[in-house]
């Protein structure tokens, strides 16, 4: 904060550490490093000039961007007439008072800003956004996407989440191994090929169809006549994968047309995640309703081929657009952990650009910030940026965020791991570092080492 007396109160964020730039103080320590040891005589300084000198050589200046004022207690995104130079007061800032980050009816604590001040966000201010964690690998962004899955279930809230490398399987167990977390009793893993397992009867013609034509890529001709076939099987009481194989050999068609439909008809037999046995199924959109009251669905990708992952991605999305337009849910947090590896704008760009309207919020999960559509970025409502070096990853953040590129940089690359900088709604649009405090679970997500002391 710098203060005076005849205007508001800058608010100011350090990006920067630097000595100061005095005229002449370079060429007087390139001189003394040359004169060393080689000048005879005394030094004669009856004015203690020297001293000064030496004093202005080690003073540190502190590169700082305006990010608002506050007058009366009221904070504003503006900065009115900048203070005075000479007669102003320089104060470290309670970022949580600052901000009025009181956390609301449903504080979620994401760490500490400082030695003692803890940044409460309120959970509300994630309900019904756009969410970006970016960060390197190893950074903690993974700890920050569990940290906040967990206080959204505590609150009741409905999640899902794509877990590709298998480290949300923990949500439910405590590090005390005699206790559970609070959110225990209402997290569901599902292993797809494992314990779900799904028929094209449970799943519906239009989830299936998005499926193959976004994730198998099936042209248009070839999805006009799988619906046929469909069409004829289900009122025929015969649906089955194994009934639409056999009836894409007998239907009249062309030829690359029944070999482009038989080809995807095999790749989903091939996957295991379906079956004509009723009694190994599961009606995949009861189950998903069952977190209507509150619980979190996760989606263990770890063993599956890149493939059946996009094909089970798709699947999920069509099947929670589905229930949430009949409003058979009211809204879902989806959570895309590695979200470069399944990011296609094929679906995403529609989910994103209607999920406002569905009750779908997104929190995109990647290392890789180039990979994602400038669409997604300019709709984001809050980023949560960890350690970045590349320029390219930095510009891709830069693009989206609410504040200056500079500022972007400065930070990124200085940030530790487990540290970030929070930005827009959720913090009140002021630009915040925090360090995200430990989980009350085992993480997992830890890089595997061969050499262990």
């Amino acid at each position: 904060m710098i203060e005076d007396n005849s205007a508001p109160a800058v608010i100011v964020q350090v990006i920067d550490i630097q000595f100061a730039n005095v005229p002449g103080i370079l060429e007087d320590i390139l001189r003394d490093g040359l004169t060393d040891g080689k000048v005879q005589g005394e030094d004669y300084d009856p004015l203690n000039v020297q001293s000064q000198i030496e004093m202005l050589k080690d003073t540190i200046m502190l590169v700082c961007k305006a990010r608002g004022s506050t007058e009366a207690g009221k904070v504003s995104l503006t900065v009115p007439r900048l203070p005075s130079r000479t007669g102003s007061r320089i104060s470290s800032a309670n970022v949580q008072k600052l901000a009025r980050l009181d956390g609301g009816s449903r504080p979620v604590i994401l760490g500490k800003t400082g030695v003692e001040s803890k940044l409460i966000v309120d959970a509300k201010l994630l309900d019904g956004r756009l969410n970006i964690i970016a960060g390197r690998k190893g950074s903690g962004k993974s700890h920050l996407t569990k940290l906040i899955v967990s206080s959204l279930v505590e609150y009741k809230a409905p999640c899902v989440v794509f877990d590709v490398n298998g480290e949300y399987v923990n949500l439910s167990c405590s590090n005390d191994k005699d206790k559970t977390t609070n959110s225990s009793a209402k997290v569901v893993i599902l292993a797809p090929g494992r314990n779900l397992k799904l028929s094209l009867r449970g799943i519906g013609l239009k989830a299936a169809l998005e499926m193959l034509m976004h994730a198998l890529d099936l042209p248009g001709t070839s999805s006009r006549v799988f619906s046929r076939i469909w069409n004829n099987l289900e009122k025929e009481r015969r649906l089955s994968l194994e009934a639409i194989i056999d009836a894409v050999t007998k239907v009249t068609c062309n030829e690359a047309v029944r070999d482009a439909i038989a080809s995807r008809c095999n790749t989903l037999l091939d996957s295991g995640i379906f079956s004509d046995r009723l009694e190994q199924t599961v009606d995949y959109g009861e189950l998903i309703c069952q977190i209507e009251g509150g619980g979190v669905i996760v989606l263990n990708m770890r063993d599956l081929s890149t493939m059946a992952r996009r094909m089970i991605v798709e699947l999920t999305l069509g099947k929670l657009a589905e229930l949430l337009s009949t409003w058979k849910l009211r809204a879902v947090f989806l959570f895309a952990e590695e979200a470069h590896l399944y990011l296609r704008e094929t679906y995403w760009d529609d989910i994103v650009t209607r999920m406002r309207h569905l009750g779908l919020f997104t929190t995109f999960v990647t290392n890789q910030p180039d990979t994602i559509q400038d669409g997604i970025y300019r709709q984001a409502d809050n980023i949560f940026l960890f350690n970045f070096l590349n320029e390219r990853d930095l510009d891709a953040i830069a693009r989206a965020s609410r504040i200056d590129s500079e500022s972007i940089r400065q930070i990124a690359r200085e940030l530790p791991a487990q540290r970030c900088l929070v930005m827009g709604d959720v913090v009140k649009n002021l630009p915040i570092v925090v360090d995200v405090r430990p989980l009350d679970f085992h993480g997992m997500g830890e890089t595997r080492y061969y050499f262990q002391d």
